[in-house]
């Protein structure tokens, strides 16, 4: 099968080389978004499915819009079986998505129809799920609604982090999709609707949602630490100054302190009270230093019992 490759970040690459290294596939070409300036020196990078594509010798096009009629008649031109679609970032036009005989496949990291949109990972762990995984399904004009091909699930450890669950993810979906693909060849899949009334929407993450309230429970900072780690990360205020939250737990134990209230300091972690709970800190980051665990923060911060964090702590 003849297969152009649309995709741009470090989620997609796993997919990229897997439909690489099997030989039934030959991509014929990889569409990624065009370079940008990132880093303190602000120096012009491709992006990370960029760099393997290049690797591998394989064409790469990098439009800043897709839908044009100049790539439309390029990607007709290439007449590919299919396309495939991991995190692209571009919605792909009903005129460019009905050019390939096998349409437009997308691996997307979620157990849709929950978790539609930009950012299926973080949601999961913010809303505390214990399962999410992989979903293939066959593209359409909407956001995430095709229909469904392969799933495959995965649990969520009480400790995982975005991070975490997304290296893991990116793997499932190298391995869902191969399969994919060859069980469409084989018209051995069958594509579903997806179930009506289960749909829920993952938005993208912004620096806004970081700030973390207190008077919440202790459970649900919890879950909002590890959502938003490694980026933007979760943040309170130390002393006034922004103080990132990168790992923590949470503890059932109730308290009588304000929400904020540091109850407890030890090299084990850095005791909150929380709405409910409480929030034992283990690695955090100060506005401008590394981040360090806390025995190695506590080496160069006292930190008082009672002190206050958060946005009333100026």
């Amino acid at each position: 099968m003849k297969v152009i490759f649309m995709g741009t970040p470090d989620f997609a690459v796993p997919c990229l080389k897997g439909l690489i290294k099997d030989k039934n596939h030959e991509v014929v070409g990889v569409f990624t978004q065009p370079d940008r300036r990132k880093g303190r020196g602000k120096k012009m990078q491709g992006t990370p499915v960029k760099m393997v594509a290049e690797e591998e010798n394989i064409p790469v096009y990098q439009p800043e819009k897709l839908n044009t009629s100049e790539n439309y008649e390029m990607l007709k031109s290439i007449n590919a079986d299919a396309y495939v679609v991991v995190a692209y970032g571009q919605i792909l036009s009903k005129e460019i998505l009905e050019l390939p005989s096998f349409g437009a496949i997308n691996v997307h990291a979620s157990l849709l129809p929950k978790y539609r949109g930009a950012a299926p990972i973080h949601w999961a762990i913010i809303n505390g799920e214990d399962t999410t995984g992989i979903t293939t399904m066959q593209m359409d004009e909407g956001l995430d609604t095709g229909d469904m091909l392969l799933q495959e699930s995965i649990p969520i450890g009480d400790l995982d982090t975005t991070g975490d669950l997304h290296d893991r993810l990116a793997l499932l979906g190298e391995k869902l999709l191969v399969e994919t693909l060859e069980g469409l060849e084989k018209q051995a899949i069958i594509p579903s609707p997806q179930p009506k009334g289960e749909d829920s929407y993952a938005p993208k993450i912004t620096k806004a949602l970081a700030e973390i309230d207190w008077k919440s429970s202790a459970k649900d900072i919890h879950n909002l630490i590890r959502g938003l780690h490694p980026f933007p990360g979760a943040q309170t205020r130390y002393r006034g100054k922004p103080l990132k939250i990168h790992r923590a737990r949470w503890i059932k134990d109730d308290n009588l302190q304000d929400a904020g209230t540091i109850v407890g300091v030890s090299k084990e972690g850095i005791f909150v009270a929380a709405g409910k709970g409480q929030i034992q800190i283990t690695e955090l980051q100060l506005s401008g230093k590394k981040r360090m665990p806390v025995w190695e923060f506590l080496a160069g911060n006292n930190l008082d019992v009672n002190l206050k964090l958060g946005a009333e702590d100026e």
